[in-house]
């Protein structure tokens, strides 16, 4: 199985798909602590990728279709949504570089990149209550799987395993940054909407390297 150019695109495809019939699940999450147009925006947001790689055509390289992806989203998506994604891909576009396909260590390079965009653009850190809760286990499980061994698949597998329970532990968390640290003490009970499309974007990961495989 190849992490190739076909794969890329597929993730997207089935990130598009996750996020619209999540859609308003996500709306619901950011209408208890945020703005109430996350599921809006990613559902937008992922649609528009969409219809980008349908007009242009599969780009060659998985880096290539990250770096459609990034600067969609950069165009598509309102709130803070649009610059973190954006940025996470194209951090993951420049990790990926021209390879026609990423192994092992690529792929945790690329997951790696994606995170430190998130943090750099965001500033956030684990314990903050947004999706960094769930992309940095998501990249430690990664990371620890590559070192065991594993393939692609079970890479991406542990970090979307790991990436949910991520996003499970924001519920009691009291948010510090982002709109819902305005809402203090009560924006704990509450599971974080970034870290919910995080989870869902990983997931599709998955499934489209189960396809390819």
């Amino acid at each position: 199985m190849e992490l190739n150019a076909a794969w890329a695109d597929q993730w997207m495809r089935l990130s598009a798909a996750a996020l619209s019939e999540n859609r308003q699940r996500l709306t619901t999450l950011d209408r208890e602590i945020g703005d109430a147009d996350h599921g809006e925006n990613m559902d937008r947001g992922f649609g528009a990728v969409v219809e980008k790689l349908d007009a242009d055509g599969v780009p060659e390289t998985p880096g290539a279709v990250f770096k459609t992806t990034a600067m969609t989203l950069m165009s598509k998506v309102g709130g803070a949504a649009g610059p973190l994604y954006g940025t996470a891909f194209l951090r993951a576009s420049t990790a990926a570089g021209a390879a026609p396909a990423l192994g092992p260590a690529e792929l945790v390079a690329v997951l790696t990149a994606a995170r430190d965009g998130i943090v750099a653009r965001g500033k956030a850190e684990p314990g903050d209550k947004t999706m960094i809760d769930a992309w940095t286990p998501a990249v430690d499980a990664a990371v620890t799987a590559e070192a065991a061994g594993a393939a692609p698949l079970e890479i991406l597998t542990a970090a979307a395993n790991a990436a949910e329970a991520g996003l499970a532990g924001t519920e009691p968390l009291v948010a510090r940054k982002g709109r819902a640290s305005y809402l203090g003490e009560r924006s704990a009970g509450h599971l974080d909407p970034g870290a919910a499309s995080t989870a869902l974007i990983l997931q599709a990961a998955v499934s489209a390297a189960e396809e390819a495989a």
